[in-house]
């Protein structure tokens, strides 16, 4: 793998760990990503189940407590996905 390649997955990986931080669902984040940072859907599936995989006791807690909490709303979700790309970007600038 390319040294663009891994930087490229370590970003999507950061933005999920973004939208963890948010109680979002994959498909929730899948979705935001896809929408807000325009990364294909298929991407952020497949590092989303590889962190699953290697997180799998974290991952159990996080679906735990996401069932028992109620979601953000769409807006909620849009905003809040706007300021991590916005933040990162920024951040990655004066990197």
């Amino acid at each position: 793998m390319g040294d663009s390649s891994a930087s490229y997955i370590h970003m999507v990986q950061h933005l999920i760990e973004k939208c963890l931080i948010f109680h979002m669902t994959k498909e929730e984040c899948v979705e935001a990503l896809s929408k807000h940072a325009n990364i294909k859907p298929v991407i952020t599936s497949t590092v989303w189940n590889e962190l699953e995989k290697e997180n799998r006791e974290f991952f159990q807690a996080y679906f735990q407590i996401q069932s028992n909490k109620d979601r953000m709303s769409e807006t909620e979700t849009s905003e809040m996905i706007q300021k991590i790309i916005t933040s990162d970007s920024f951040k990655d600038s004066n990197d």
